[in-house]
């Protein structure tokens, strides 16, 4: 595979930088940093802008999936330019007592693309890479090196550094991207399935078809440490591709942990992680989906509309990021009512009856954006509603 650090340009002086700091610095270069970047860059071409990362290249080693549905026209346009997997026939889910194909097209895109296409998109010296950030303030980054960056305004995408404030647990994750000596013959994406999952682990695995020989499959389960169990994970692959009858080559891993909010106080989140004058974007923002854990649509959703107020100084920024973030917080209600009801019941296989659910219902709920009628007609069955978990409850972090 090639290198990513191969995709990012060398870190120059932008030229309309030149004699006066920068207009907006961009500390982590994440999903939410990369997409703020681009954004901006589309939108205010003059304004000196740059992204400041602590890894050799934004993005660091993960796989993000997403639904066409949840994006708006000018979220889609946002990530044209990325190189992403697409499958427009639709996915599909598989339980105990279900097999449904649904027809909502998916995407997905890797960090290896997502390094590459802002390299290849922003300005020569727009990403600085191993740029660490030691201390923020409203005006200005100083770097682990001691050098300090001044800037009309500071955004934060460096992701959840504390939990204080928040209840749950995690999602804890290992991707394998393998290619198979045969061709594997899956045609559609499979986000779910929790057919044979074991009695100690609440999970479910993903398979994703990238060509004809290649597959990425990721196993998830629910759990009260962010900490992945990194050979039982490993195991659970195995195990799950000897039954599928897939061997090949081992081309990459990842791991990762999403949270899972189910309730708390979003004003000692936000303190936890709030330097005064600075706006906080992505995951560190609290714009993410409670139960899914995916940022993707709303990093994008935050990165246009930054664009769209490119000129507020960096304070009134930081102001209208805290009152996006506390509308989505309200907004999301529902959502960690249901990853409640999940952890009570312990058992992914609960999802089965959501999903046999409209499928408008369906890309509603992952977009963030069900209607009072949807949220009736899920708590009026209690899709999630079965045995008692042994996950507890726990502060996301």
């Amino acid at each position: 595979m090639e290198p990513i650090a191969r995709h990012v340009k060398a870190a120059t002086p932008l030229p309309a930088m030149k004699g006066r700091k920068l207009d907006i610095a961009i500390v982590g270069g994440g999903l939410a940093g990369g997409l703020i970047a681009l954004a901006l860059h589309r939108a205010r071409p003059d304004l000196a802008v740059q992204l400041l990362e602590g890894s050799g290249s934004p993005g660091g080693n993960r796989r993000w999936n997403w639904f066409a549905s949840d994006l708006s026209s000018q979220g889609a346009a946002l990530l044209a330019p990325f190189r992403k997997a697409e499958w427009d026939a639709g996915y599909d889910v598989r339980f105990p007592g279900l097999s449904r194909h649904l027809a909502t097209p998916c995407r997905s895109l890797s960090s290896a693309d997502f390094a590459a296409a802002l390299a290849r998109e922003l300005p020569e010296g727009a990403i600085r890479p191993r740029a660490a950030a030691a201390m923020l303030d409203a005006r200005s980054v100083t770097l682990e090196s001691g050098e300090t960056i001044g800037a009309r305004a500071v955004i934060d995408c460096r992701g959840i550094a504390h939990p204080a404030g928040l209840t749950g647990g995690w999602q804890v994750f290992m991707g394998r991207r393998i290619r198979t000596p045969a061709p594997h013959g899956v045609e559609h994406p499979v986000i779910m399935d929790v057919r044979g999952g074991e009695p100690e682990a609440s999970g479910f695995v993903t398979v994703l078809p990238l060509g004809a020989h290649g597959l990425f499959i990721k196993d998830t389960c629910y759990t009260n440490s962010p900490s992945p169990d990194r050979p039982a994970l490993s195991r659970r692959i195995d195990a799950y591709c000897r039954e599928q009858g897939w061997d090949g080559e081992i081309l990459g891993h990842e791991t990762g942990a999403l949270p899972v909010v189910t309730g708390g106080d979003l004003a000692a989140f936000q303190a936890a992680h709030r330097v005064d004058g600075v706006a906080v974007a992505g995951m560190r923002g609290g714009f993410f989906h409670p139960l899914t854990g995916n940022s993707l649509p709303m990093a994008v959703e935050t990165a246009l509309a930054i664009a769209e107020d490119a000129d507020l100084p960096g304070s009134q920024l930081a102001a209208l990021m805290d009152a996006r973030a506390r509308r989505h917080w309200q907004a999301a209600r529902f959502y960690r009512r249901m990853a409640r009801m999940l952890f009570d019941a312990g058992d992914c296989r609960v999802f089965e009856r959501f999903h046999r659910l409209p499928e408008p219902l369906i890309e509603r709920f992952h977009a963030g954006r069900s209607t009072r009628l949807d949220r009736l007609r899920v708590l009026c069955g209690r899709p999630l509603a079965g045995r008692r978990a042994p996950v507890e409850r726990s502060a996301a972090a």
